[in-house]
């Protein structure tokens, strides 16, 4: 099982780090370039999925990404869509942080017999879309209002709720290309409270951010426009490495 498989490698040398690849047109002249760099930067894993995919063309791509790496491929679905047997599991996620009864079961739903016949490994995952000074595509897509980081207690409640659920995972998302991530103290606070690994994703920029979410409580930590706006595997190997190190990783 993917998951046991990382949380194995993950209590041995902490944090683990994915690729977000957007499986959108946007990127099909350099889809080869990022799983290129992906491979050779370090990752322990690669997220597929995007709020906005203008085709029908996600399978295409994603037997593309399944066929030049060995990484295990993780579906970040957008909707229910975004199934597929290429994927070696799914995060089957539950917009925690919103009251659209869409995103907290419509969705799961209306995905739950795909990912029965494809035999998906599903990985079930509370998933918190946190507020920024940028309105993120999940914001603008879901119709659902972020949580505010300044209202610790609120997140708090979020996150618990998550954990008391049943989920595996609790997934708290700043948006993709966001300005920011997530406030550092916050991180900590959440961390004191919940024993589910914590993935982080969204304004992770550099290096030092992404040292500290690390050693701060983030057992999961997800890049991806970074790895578009680079496509440089020597900065990314770097940054990864200098995350192993601090982090007590090999």
């Amino acid at each position: 099982m993917i998951f046991h498989q990382l949380e194995e490698k993950r209590k041995k040398h902490g944090t683990q780090l994915f690729a977000l690849i957007d499986p959108d047109a946007k990127n099909d002249r350099i889809l080869p370039k990022i799983i290129e760099i992906i491979n050779k930067s370090n990752y322990d894993g690669i997220l597929v999925g995007g709020s906005y995919i203008c085709d029908n063309n996600f399978e295409d791509r994603l037997k593309i990404i399944k066929n030049k790496t060995d990484l295990p491929i993780i579906i970040f679905p957008g909707d229910s869509n975004q199934i597929s047997k290429i994927a070696d599991a799914v995060l089957f996620l539950s917009l925690l942080s919103g009251r659209s009864s869409k995103y907290l079961i419509e969705e799961q739903v209306a995905s739950s017999r795909k990912i029965y016949n494809y035999e998906l490994e599903v990985i079930p995952t509370g998933y918190l879309l946190l507020k920024t000074d940028k309105k993120s595509a999940v914001e603008i897509i879901s119709n659902t209002d972020p949580l505010d980081m300044d209202d610790t207690q609120n997140i708090i409640s979020h996150s618990l709720a998550a954990e008391y659920l049943g989920k595996k995972l609790l997934f708290l998302e700043c948006g993709s290309n966001s300005n920011s991530s997530i406030n550092i103290n916050l991180l900590k606070k959440i961390r004191e409270y919940i024993n589910i690994p914590i993935m982080v994703g969204g304004g992770i920029k550099d290096k030092k951010t992404a040292i500290k979410l690390a050693n701060n409580g983030a057992s999961y930590l997800v890049i991806g426009s970074l790895i578009e706006e680079n496509l440089n595997h020597s900065f990314l190997l770097d940054m990864n490495e200098s995350i192993r190190r601090s982090n007590g990783n090999d």
